[in-house]
């Protein structure tokens, strides 16, 4: 019964340590928040205390504009049209995206470039951002914890360093969100 257990944690929103993570990595048509679109959104909703999976979300969002995407976004996110053809707007997708997300702390590996592309999203279409005001990013924590001497920063570098296990099969938002909160885990334990 996820639904239930995420209304029972989303009322407990009065202790900032006991809101949910909302681990959260996005696929998107090249990295300028304000020029490129999301493609796709993953979501690992977590309980913070006992860190046990309370919902997920895994989402195609229906680009407007792909002329402006760069070739090699498009290539690495592996969007093909005929994937997307049930995708939704980018208003439906963070309606969706924002019912599973009361109060929770966004969490992503590299937040700011995340979270830009959310901000822009929320701004863009309207939809309330009810999200904690909060942001955690586990690139800091890694680099933290020793991946600052790591000659790459990626994220499977830092899955490499810390024994946590790369996304399997092909690379998508739900697995991005997915390999984080894992790695999170790793490093808070």
């Amino acid at each position: 019964m996820i639904p239930n257990k995420l209304v029972e944690v989303s009322n407990r929103l009065t202790n900032l340590n006991e809101r949910p993570l909302a681990f959260t990595d996005l696929e998107t048509s090249g990295d300028i928040f304000c020029e490129h679109e999301i493609l796709e959104i993953g979501l690992v909703v977590a309980d913070q205390g006992t860190l046990e999976i309370i919902d997920t979300l895994s989402i195609k969002i229906k680009p407007e504009h792909i002329e402006n995407a760069f070739p090699a976004a498009l290539e690495r996110n592996g969007f093909k049209a005929e994937n997307w053809l049930h995708a939704v707007s980018l208003n439906k997708g963070l309606q969706k995206y924002a019912e599973k997300t009361k109060g929770a702390i966004f969490v992503a590996y590299n937040v700011a470039f995340d979270w830009g592309f959310m901000s822009e999203g929320f701004r863009k279409t309207g939809v309330k951002n009810i999200l904690d005001y909060h942001r955690l990013d586990v690139l800091t924590l890694a680099w933290q914890r020793g991946l600052k001497d790591n000659p790459s920063w990626k994220m499977e570098a830092a899955c490499k360093m810390f024994g946590v296990s790369p996304e399997s099969g092909a690379h998508g938002a739900l697995s991005g969100a997915m390999t984080c909160f894992k790695l999170y885990k790793k490093l808070v334990s």
